[in-house]
């Protein structure tokens, strides 16, 4: 890992948009139609273009959730939405052959200095394909696959067929069945027995259309105990219309295997951001999420791991500021499937202005199992009079040899300890700052050196005139 001595942080750091001629493009609105182009310009299987058409079919028929919602949802209309667009179907193996309306995007965004520093391997999505996908050398000789989820499923499909789809069913929820029928781009990662990387996999999506829905499907496969690191960033510039992002991600650690999904999102605020995320750890397998959720109109993401295997461990750390015009709807799920398995949720969430941040927490625990352990702790911190929270949690735990402890708190930043820093010789801004991040420098810390700086001083820029 690097150790940046400076990091230029822009607040707007992806909000820009160029102008793009794309080759693909499936039209306004969600039908079978739709679904049949995408999979016939995909050059797909039969069963594929199957699973779509049954997944349409599911959405069609799901009603808006109700219980693990909120009532934005109902501004979304699916009849607006460009569900496909693609400049072409192949990603490149390097730089120089990205077309140059996308290239300039993903420099201005640093993923090609990025990539140079420290990452093994990196794949660039822009709208719903990748433009960009290459890894090392020395990892493809160790057996490692790292492309995106079109080249997986041709390419590799003993691999990706039998796990696609079998953590998150397509009927889990209404967006996993929209994903299942439209999905484009993600990740196909697979780390064979024991192969430990030593450096982080990246992927950076960027929506760069407007009124368009990004799709991507990423399926990671951590074989026997095999380790990996996985970063995603996100943005897309700010439109006058809402824009869609709803993703599907499935991660399999397989006996003794470790994943890290990190995610820092940066989303401009007219995107609804929908994703359903979940891990299957088999036995003394270790899942852990890093989520950071900066931006989004509405953001509802609870990232879960069904903890099948004995001994199996689970995380989610993550952190959440909404400002205003923002609710950020966030939390974990954790199935407790075996003996001795254990989890682990840490959760804080800033409010700011007229901002509003939920947690949503599942704990579960049948009684036919001994061992277990959850624990669970979700903090928030209000900035202004206006600002909102909320805390959901849903804990079930029977039998006499489990065991779970939750802890809430809320707290609020006053204008008297703002005013009492300023007279010791603190700005109002850095006052502000420095209370925020004492709030979350223990969570800060969890995130790679590369992110970590990056995030504190756009935490510090969100702070900038939030109180008076």
């Amino acid at each position: 890992m690097i150790n940046p001595s400076q990091v230029a942080v822009d607040r707007d750091k992806g909000n820009f948009h160029y102008d793009t001629d794309y080759s693909f493009d499936a039209g306004v609105g969600l039908s079978e139609e739709v679904v049949r182009y995408i999979s016939e310009v995909k050059n797909e299987e039969p069963w594929v273009l199957d699973f779509r058409l049954k997944a349409l079919d599911t959405f069609l028929k799901k009603p808006m959730p109700t219980h693990w919602a909120t009532d934005d949802l109902k501004n979304i209309n699916f009849d607006v939405i460009r569900y496909y667009l693609a400049k072409g179907q192949k990603p490149s193996r390097t730089w120089e052959e990205v077309p140059d309306d996308i290239k300039k995007t993903f420099e201005r965004l640093g993923i090609p200095e990025q990539e140079r520093k420290f990452l093994a391997g990196v794949e660039a999505q822009f709208d719903s394909e990748a433009a960009y996908s290459r890894m090392k050398e020395d990892l493809e000789k160790e057996g490692v696959i790292f492309v995106g989820s079109t080249e997986g499923l041709k390419e590799y499909p003993e691999i990706f067929r039998k796990w696609f789809g079998k953590v998150i069913p397509t009927s889990d929820n209404k967006f996993s069945a929209l994903n299942s029928a439209v999905f484009s781009g993600g990740s196909f990662i697979y780390i064979p027995p024991g192969v430990k990387l030593a450096q982080p996999l990246q992927a950076y999506f960027r929506i760069n259309a407007e009124n368009f829905g990004q799709f991507e499907r990423t399926l990671i496969i951590a074989d026997e105990g095999s380790e990996v690191m996985y970063m995603e960033g996100c943005t897309a510039p700010k439109f006058e219309t809402s824009t869609l992002h709803s993703a599907v991600v499935e991660l399999v650690a397989l006996k003794g295997a470790k994943i890290q999904y990190i995610t820092v999102q940066n989303w401009s605020n007219n995107v609804f951001n929908l994703v359903t995320k979940r891990a299957l750890a088999e036995e003394e397998a270790e899942v852990r999420w890093i989520d950071c959720n900066i931006g989004s109109r509405l953001t509802m993401k609870y990232p879960g791991v069904i903890l099948r295997g004995r001994k199996a461990r689970g995380e989610v750390i993550s952190i959440a500021l909404a400002n205003d015009g923002q609710h950020q709807d966030t939390g974990a799920k954790m199935v407790h499937a075996a003996d001795e398995t254990t989890s682990n949720v840490v959760s804080k969430s800033i409010s700011i202005g007229k901002g509003r941040s939920s947690y949503r927490g599942l704990v579960q625990m049948p009684g036919h199992l001994k061992g277990c352990k959850n624990n669970t702790e979700c903090d928030a911190l209000l900035i202004n009079n206006n600002s909102q929270t909320d805390t959901y949690p849903a804990i079930t735990v029977q039998g006499d040899d489990n065991s779970v402890q939750h802890e809430a708190s809320v707290s609020k930043v006053s204008a008297e300890q703002i005013f009492y820093m300023q007279q010791r010789g603190l700005s109002e801004a850095e006052a502000m700052s420095l209370c925020v991040n004492g709030f979350v420098n223990d969570l800060i810390r969890e995130f790679p050196m590369e992110y970590s700086v990056e995030l504190k001083r756009l935490i510090e820029l969100e702070m900038e005139g939030s109180v008076g």
